[in-house]
């Protein structure tokens, strides 16, 4: 096993400890930092599929973090 499948396992975990959790904020900044691990291990594969997926999840976080904090 190689940094890269380790990378994976990190992402992986990431996601699986964000569906965990009950408060809204904290499942989409675990979730989003476990995308970023995708990211960077679909960069690394390469496997355009894995970027883009992980890349839309994470501006989907985003998006609804940021619309939380204005109202």
């Amino acid at each position: 096993m190689n940094y890269i499948d380790y990378l994976g396992y990190a992402a992986s975990t990431a996601i699986v400890i964000s569906f965990i959790l009950k408060n809204v904020n904290s499942i989409r900044i675990i979730n989003s930092i476990g995308c970023l691990l995708f990211v960077t291990y679909g960069i690394l594969l390469p496997s355009i599929p894995v970027i883009i997926a992980n890349g839309a999840v994470i501006i989907i976080n985003m998006y609804h973090l940021f619309q939380h904090h204005k109202s």
